[in-house]
C-alpha cells in the first residue's frame, strides 16, 4: 500500500492542477463535495443531548469514501485541502474521522489560489484544523434542519404536502412578498416639470430645468400650475445668474466580492447567480492554458473582504503602466472592509494579471471569458488612477424663478479606459448637452418651453441583482448562500420570475403569511441577520456553538408549540377575505389550497358549495373567475363532425362534442394528447366511449377512453379490435418481448390466449 502523503481536496477537477505542480510525491483525491450529512429522512438531530448531529454517509458516496481510505494507504500524514470556507472545514473534518488510524498526522491546507507558488506554499505551511470555523458551519446546519424539518410538516398539514420553510429562504420570500405589496398600497402623484430650450451669446441653444422659485425648491402639482408658471415664464427675461466650473474625481470600485460579482455579472452579462458562481468556480479550479498546463485563473470565489496581497496590486500597476503610461498608476491601493467582515480571504482577482483576456481567450468557453475579463478588468481597473470629470453648472434666472443646466466631459479616464460599472456605462451613455461658453451676467433668449406631466412611480420589485444587494445590505445569508437562495425560492414556487423581476405567487403569499403570523421573530429580517452575526462570532471564538442553539431553540419551540395548534388551516378553514360569497349572499369566501391550488370557497360549506379560482388586480385585491363553461374551439369532433368546445368538469377543462347529448366524445387537453381511435369500443360498463392512441406529459404512447374525464379506462397496452377466440373477450392487447416479439394476448388472466403477429 501507498505511504505517500495524501492530499485531499473536495472538487476533482482541481487533482490535475495540483498534482501538475506536487509531481508524483503526494496522492491526490477528492471528495466530490461533502462525504456525510444529517440523514435526509429524519431530522438527525438528537435535541435532548445538546443538540448532537447524527452524521450518515450521503447516500451514493461510499465508492468515493472506499477511493479515499484506499488512496491513504499506510501513509501517515493527509493534508486537507477542501475550500477555505466553512463548508470545506467541515468537509475536512468528516475527511479525518474516516481516515483517522494510530499515528496518522491531519494537516489543513487552504488553496486560496491555485496556482505554482500558492499551491507549494500551502503545503508547506499547514494549519491545524479549525474547530471554531467547523462548529459554526455545523451549528448553521443544525438551525436550518431544526427549522425545516419541524415548520415543513406544519406546512404539510396546514397547507399541502411538499411544501418547505427555510431559515432564510422563508426571510427572501418575505423581503419579496412585502414588496410586493408596497407596490400593492402605492397611489401615484401627479407631479409637472417644466424644462425651457435657450440660446445664448454663443451657440449652440441647450436645454435649462425649472427647480426654484423665490429660492425656494419649486413643486408643480398639476396642469393649471404648470399653465401659470409657462405663462410667466414667457414674459420673463433670462440672464446667467451663476457659472460654477469644477473637476470632480471619480474613484474606481474595489475589486470584487462575491455579491458585487454576482451583481455585476446578473447586470452586465445577464447571467444568474448560480451561473456566476459555476463559472467562477471554473475559473478557480483550474483552466487549461496548453498541454498539460492547468491553472487556476482567479482566487477563492466565496469571499466578502475587499482585502487584496501587495504583491498583486504591484503585479497590477506594472501592467498598467506598460500598456497605458505611467500617468495611470503609479501605487499600490488599498480598500477598507465594511463593518464585521470575515477578513479569511482576498477579494477576487486574477491570480496573474499577465494572464490577460486576450492571452487567455483561446483556452477558455463564451462564458468563462466573459466572467474572467469582468474579473480581470474590475481587479486592474482598482489599482489605477481616478478618472477627472470637468463639469459645468449654470444658474439662470428668469424673474422669480431659477433653471439649472449642467454640462461635463471627460478630462482624464484613469481607471475608465479598463472598466466602468453598468452604473458608470448608463451614466456614460447618456447624451451630455454641450453647453456654449457663458459668463454671468449673459442675457439668454427663449427658444421654447415644455411643460410635462409626470406621476410618482413605486419601488421597483427586485431582479436577481438587487435582491442579492438587499440580502447583503441587511445581512442576510453569506457569500455561499446567496445564489442557493434565490434558486431555492423558485425552485419551490414561491416566486416566479417574470421579465427579469420576482413576483411572489400566489402560494408564495399564502405560505409567507401563515409563518410570519406564528413565526414573527423567527423569519423576520432583523433576527436573522443576527443569527448571522451570531454565527460569525462562533467561528472566531467570541460565542459558544451550543449557546447559540439554546438561545434560538427554547423561543423556537415555543412558537412552533402554539402554531401547531392555532395556525390556519387553509385545507379547512382557509384564509379569510373581504368578500361575501355571491352565492348564499351570507358567509364570507376564503382561501383554500387542494390538490389543484388555490381557489375561493364560501365559510358556509358544506350548506353552500359556490368556489371559484381567483386573480388578484394590481392593487392585489382578490378576484373571482367565472368559468368559460363552454368556449368554441377550431376542432372538429372526429366521430360526427360536430365543432369541439372547451368545458371544465371536476378535473379540469377538457375537450367535448358540442352536439352532446346525440354524441358524447370528448377529449384531454390536460393530460396529455389525444390521437387517433384504434377501433375499440370502450370495454368499462356502462361508458359509450371509444379508445384512442394518446401521449403522456413525457412523451410515452399509452391508451384510453376518449370520454376521460368522465371515464379513466387507460391501458399502455394497444387494444386490437379482436374478440379473444378462447374466452370472448371484446378485445385482444398487442404486447412486444425480447423473447417472443409482437404478439397478441388476452388480459383475461384465467383466459391466457396468446397468438404471433
Amino acid at each position: 500500500m501507498s505511504d505517500k502523503p495524501l492530499v485531499v481536496v473536495e472538487s476533482p477537477t482541481k487533482i490535475r492542477t495540483i498534482k501538475k505542480y506536487l509531481g508524483n510525491d503526494y496522492n491526490v483525491v477528492a471528495t466530490v463535495g461533502h462525504i456525510k450529512d444529517l440523514p435526509p429522512k429524519e431530522i438527525g438531530i438528537d435535541i435532548e443531548n445538546q443538540f448532537k448531529p447524527l452524521y450518515r454517509t450521503i447516500p451514493g458516496k461510499q465508492k468515493v469514501v472506499s477511493s479515499i481510505k484506499s488512496s491513504a494507504g499506510d501513509t501517515d500524514d493527509v493534508y486537507l485541502a477542501p475550500d477555505p470556507d466553512r463548508e470545506g472545514e467541515a468537509i475536512a473534518w468528516h475527511a479525518a474521522e474516516i481516515l483517522k488510524k494510530p499515528g496518522r498526522r491531519f494537516h489543513r491546507v487552504l488553496f486560496h489560489e491555485l496556482t505554482h507558488n500558492a499551491i507549494l506554499k500551502a503545503i508547506s505551511e499547514p494549519e491545524p484544523l479549525n474547530k471554531d470555523k467547523y462548529e459554526a458551519q455545523q451549528a448553521r446546519r443544525i438551525l436550518d434542519r431544526l427549522v425545516g424539518y419541524q415548520v415543513s410538516p406544519l406546512l404539510w398539514k396546514k397547507v399541502k404536502g411538499s411544501l418547505s420553510a427555510g431559515r432564510v429562504q422563508s426571510v427572501a420570500v418575505r423581503i419579496i412578498c412585502e414588496r410586493e405589496r408596497t407596490i400593492h398600497q402605492f397611489e401615484p402623484v401627479e407631479y409637472w416639470s417644466v424644462n425651457t430650450r435657450l440660446e445664448g451669446v454663443n451657440p449652440p441653444d441647450f436645454e435649462a430645468k425649472l427647480v426654484k422659485k423665490d429660492g425656494e425648491k419649486l413643486t408643480i402639482p398639476d396642469e393649471a400650475t404648470a399653465t401659470a408658471i409657462v405663462r410667466e415664464l414667457e414674459q420673463a427675461d433670462y440672464q446667467v445668474a451663476a457659472v460654477v466650473k469644477k473637476t470632480v474625481r471619480k474613484n474606481p470600485q474595489p475589486p470584487f466580492i462575491t455579491s458585487k460579482l454576482q451583481q455585476e455579472a446578473i447586470r452586465k452579462l445577464r447571467f444568474s447567480a448560480k451561473k456566476a458562481m459555476m463559472i467562477a468556480q471554473q475559473l478557480y479550479e483550474g483552466v487549461d492554458l496548453g498541454p498539460g498546463e492547468p491553472v487556476g485563473l482567479i482566487t477563492y470565489m466565496r469571499t466578502d473582504s475587499t482585502r487584496i496581497a501587495e504583491e498583486a496590486a504591484l503585479e497590477a500597476i506594472a501592467w498598467v503602466r506598460g500598456a497605458h503610461g505611467e500617468k495611470y498608476a503609479d501605487k499600490p491601493r488599498f480598500y477598507a472592509n465594511r463593518n464585521k467582515v470575515q477578513d479569511a480571504h482576498e477579494a477576487i482577482r486574477p491570480t496573474s494579471v499577465f494572464n490577460t483576456p486576450e492571452k487567455v481567450a483561446a483556452h477558455l468557453s463564451k462564458d468563462q471569458m466573459a466572467l474572467y475579463q469582468l474579473i480581470w478588468r474590475r481587479f486592474v481597473a482598482s489599482q489605477m488612477h481616478p478618472a477627472l470629470i470637468d463639469q459645468n453648472s449654470v444658474s439662470i434666472e428668469a424673474g422669480p424663478y431659477t433653471l439649472t443646466v449642467t454640462g461635463s466631459s471627460v478630462k482624464f479616464p484613469g481607471f475608465m479606459v479598463v472598466y466602468q460599472t453598468v452604473d458608470d456605462e448608463a451614466e456614460s451613455s447618456r447624451k451630455q448637452q454641450p453647453l456654449p461658453p457663458m459668463t454671468e451676467g449673459d442675457r439668454l433668449k427663449l427658444l421654447q418651453i415644455v411643460p410635462k406631466q409626470h406621476f410618482t412611480q413605486p419601488p421597483p420589485r427586485f431582479s436577481e441583482a438587487s435582491l442579492v444587494k438587499e440580502l447583503e445590505e441587511n445581512g442576510i445569508g453569506r457569500p455561499s448562500t446567496y445564489a442557493n437562495i434565490l434558486s431555492t425560492i423558485r425552485d419551490k414556487g414561491y416566486v416566479d420570475m417574470i421579465k427579469g423581476y420576482f413576483h411572489p405567487s400566489e402560494l408564495g403569499f399564502i405560505v409567507n403569511d401563515l409563518l410570519v403570523a406564528n413565526f414573527p421573530e423567527i423569519f423576520n429580517v432583523t433576527f436573522t441577520a443576527e443569527m448571522e452575526n451570531n454565527l460569525d462570532r462562533v467561528e472566531t471564538a467570541e460565542m459558544d456553538a451550543l449557546s447559540v442553539l439554546n438561545g434560538f431553540y427554547g423561543p423556537f419551540r415555543e412558537k412552533l408549540t402554539t402554531a401547531e395548534s392555532q395556525m390556519l388551516s387553509v385545507k379547512g378553514v382557509g384564509i379569510p377575505t373581504e368578500l361575501t360569497c355571491p352565492q348564499c349572499n351570507t358567509h364570507r369566501l376564503h382561501i383554500k389550497v387542494g390538490k389543484n391550488g388555490h381557489f375561493l370557497a364560501c365559510s358556509g360549506y358544506p350548506e353552500c358549495t359556490y368556489s371559484r379560482d381567483y386573480v388578484r388586480d394590481e392593487k392585489g385585491r382578490i378576484q373571482a373567475v367565472e368559468p368559460n363553461l363552454e368556449a368554441a374551439t377550431d376542432k372538429v369532433c372526429p366521430l360526427c363532425k360536430s365543432p369541439m368546445v372547451i368545458k371544465r368538469g371536476k378535473y379540469g377543462e377538457f375537450l367535448a362534442c358540442s352536439a352532446f347529448p346525440k354524441c358524447s366524445h370528448t377529449e384531454s387537453i390536460n393530460g396529455g394528447s389525444s390521437g387517433k381511435s384504434v377501433g375499440v369500443d370502450c370495454p368499462e360498463p356502462g361508458c359509450s366511449g371509444t379508445i384512442v392512441e394518446k401521449k403522456s406529459k413525457r412523451g410515452k404512447i399509452f391508451y384510453g377512453c376518449n370520454r376521460y374525464p368522465e371515464c379513466k379506462f387507460a391501458t399502455w397496452d394497444k387494444p386490437v379490435a379482436k374478440a379473444c377466440p378462447a374466452c370472448g373477450a371484446p378485445y385482444l392487447v398487442e404486447k412486444t418481448n425480447k423473447r417472443e416479439g409482437t404478439f397478441t394476448t388476452c388480459l383475461n388472466k384465467e383466459c391466457g390466449y396468446k397468438e404471433t403477429v
